[in-house]
């Protein structure tokens, strides 16, 4: 019988338990081995809960007990997360983690931890939620050198834009009414203001290109700031706005960064809408492959949770790791050295548009009754694009990238 403990028992990790109940005698046949859980670490009591009894608030109790050899950390936040985690790794223990703020800050040190003790880190469910991709892009992919992975990686901020782009309403307004159905915290910002993402696309990183680059080491926008003009003129360009999490190698650097872009018909990130997550995975031999699904709610990360679990409960041992080092300053490329195509506004009218057209190129123009005009342009850097505006002396008004 495989011994596990539970540490943090909110949503993910009442879901966690509520997986390893309801689907017992099915995951006993998958594996092999029936999964108990022994203990349930919070700070709470849940006397009406069936698992109450097994509730403790002394992480030293689980750390002590020789027979748990897998530790589930749902705690949320660095700290004690991190603190418990890497106690659980020094005592022998496996670790499986939804939590995306340590993997990204600690994932390195916690992965050489675990490679040092012969034991596992697993944090499928820190990305994506219930959406399999950590693990793709670590086994299926091996052998596939990522050119890039670009995403929506927030559910909440992809309500909002698109129902700002169905809708026309402000941002505000669509903000308010995720925050009624749940969907946005009452203090949003972590999501809305991209640090989310920003943990995401760091992780996502460090498995294409093998180096950990730290959330506050990279470009991050939100989405507060969109308007209905800006969706409007996305959507007569064929294009959507979306939060995208993006990276890429630059030469020998890596490159991570979060913002809104505008993505048109023809890449599949641009039909997601709601809630859900989509992370599109360019690889030199599989080519583009795009993982969908619920990318949070207590189930579906419950369910990568699990499989966790049941995949270090059959590697203790002989763990497959990825190898991650802490980014140095020469790892990182400079956001204005990516080339994609952009999405420019400018002031003037139907004479200056055309005149404008041979400082960029183009592939989508439209000219509206505010006095301005908006283009795609020819793929380029934000160095030439600055050139390009002052040599062409128009007016920049906002400009938006491109994911093709």
């Amino acid at each position: 019988m495989i011994q596990i403990a539970i540490l943090g028992f909110g949503v993910v990790g009442s879901g966690t338990a509520e997986v390893l109940t309801e689907n017992r005698a099915l995951i006993a046949a998958r594996c092999g081995e029936e999964v108990n859980i022994r203990y349930i670490l919070d700070l709470r009591d849940f006397p009406e809960h069936p698992l109450g009894n097994r509730v403790v608030h002394d992480i030293n109790v689980i750390l002590r007990d020789p027979e748990v050899s897998v530790v589930a950390e749902m705690m949320g936040g660095s700290h004690p997360a991190y603190d418990f985690s890497r106690a659980a790794l020094e005592a022998g223990k496996s670790v499986v983690t939804s939590n995306k703020e340590v993997v990204a800050t600690y994932g390195a040190e916690l992965l050489e931890l675990a490679r040092s003790k012969g034991v596992s880190y697993l944090f499928e469910a820190s990305v994506g939620g219930g959406i399999p991709i950590i693990r793709p892009l670590q086994n299926d992919l091996a052998c596939n050198e990522i050119l890039s992975i670009s995403g929506i990686l927030n559910g909440t901020t992809n309500f909002i834009l698109s129902k700002m782009k169905r809708e026309g309403v402000a941002f505000a307004d669509a903000l308010a009414e995720a925050q009624a159905l749940g969907y946005a915290e009452a203090n949003p910002a972590a999501d809305v203001d991209g640090l989310d993402a920003a943990r995401k696309i760091v992780i996502l990183a460090a498995l294409a290109f093998g180096v950990l680059v730290s959330p506050s080491d990279i470009r991050v926008e939100g989405i507060s700031h969109i308007t209905p003009e800006q969706t409007a003129v996305a959507d007569a360009m064929g294009c959507a706005v979306k939060l995208i999490g993006h990276t890429e190698r630059i030469g020998d650097r890596v490159l991570a960064l979060v913002g809104p872009h505008m993505v048109p018909e023809s890449n599949p990130v641009h039909h997601i809408e709601g809630v859900f997550n989509g992370i599109l995975v360019d690889a030199d031999m599989l080519g583009r492959a795009l993982f969908y699904g619920a990318g949070a709610g207590k189930l579906p990360t419950a369910s990568a949770v699990v499989s966790d679990i049941l995949s270090a409960a059959s590697s203790a041992g002989r763990p497959s790791l990825p190898h991650w080092r802490p980014a140095a300053p020469q790892d990182l490329a400079n956001p204005a050295d990516r080339r994609c195509r952009r999405c420019f506004v400018l002031e003037g009218d139907a004479a200056a548009a055309e005149k404008a057209k041979a400082f960029f190129g183009y592939d989508s123009f439209a000219v509206f009754g505010n006095g301005s005009f908006a283009f795609l342009s020819r793929p380029m850097t934000e160095r030439e694009a600055g050139r390009a505006l002052a040599e062409s002396r128009k007016t920049l008004r906002w400009t938006m990238p491109v994911l093709d």
